[in-house]
């Protein structure tokens, strides 16, 4: 028994073709994804970070900017440039739409910022936020606890987020 589905669905195409009723393809998104902080609420005022830590942080900030270029396909923006006014302005997960502005003046039309928050020795909570970069409007949002405190664990917990939190639905298309 031969199927009909091929010559229907090849139908349907050429006459969606014919009409010139392709949707145009979206042109691919900027994104300034900065670094992930550490927001450790037990720490005493000016406490540096731990290298420990700030490894991790790094390791997750990589992960990120990895799956979003690989999976969601956008452009990454270097941030490195505006280094110095994130110290200046940061920390920006509590910096009140500063890393939007920030964004834009890197040219990107995406914000991609995080936070890991230590609740205990090995519990941390891990949280990514999208937003657009023009107007501030969160687009995605997530967050996972990550229960151990080495590197596999946190990249792993950083994976899962993406997967299931930021790109469980493709991302919005740039107009």
């Amino acid at each position: 028994m031969r199927s009909t589905t091929r010559p229907v669905a090849l139908a349907f195409l050429l006459a969606t073709l014919a009409a010139g009723t392709v949707p145009a393809v979206a042109a691919t998104e900027k994104a300034a994804v900065f670094p992930i902080e550490m927001n450790d609420p037990g720490a005493s005022y000016g406490a540096r970070l731990r290298p420990a830590d700030a490894k991790k942080l790094t390791l997750v900030t990589d992960e990120l900017r990895n799956a979003l270029k690989a999976q969601a396909g956008v452009e990454l923006v270097d941030t490195a440039p505006a280094a110095k006014e994130v110290d200046q302005k940061g920390p920006l997960y509590k910096c009140n739409g500063c890393a939007d502005d920030i964004a834009k003046g890197l040219g990107a039309d995406l914000t991609v910022t995080g936070y890991a928050q230590r609740g205990a020795n090995q519990i941390f909570n891990l949280n990514v936020t999208i937003a657009e970069a023009a107007t501030g409007k969160i687009i995605r949002g997530g967050q996972v606890t990550i229960r151990a405190d080495d590197d596999n664990t946190w990249a792993h917990g950083m994976r899962w987020l993406v997967k299931n939190r930021l790109l469980a639905e493709p991302l919005p298309a740039k107009p």
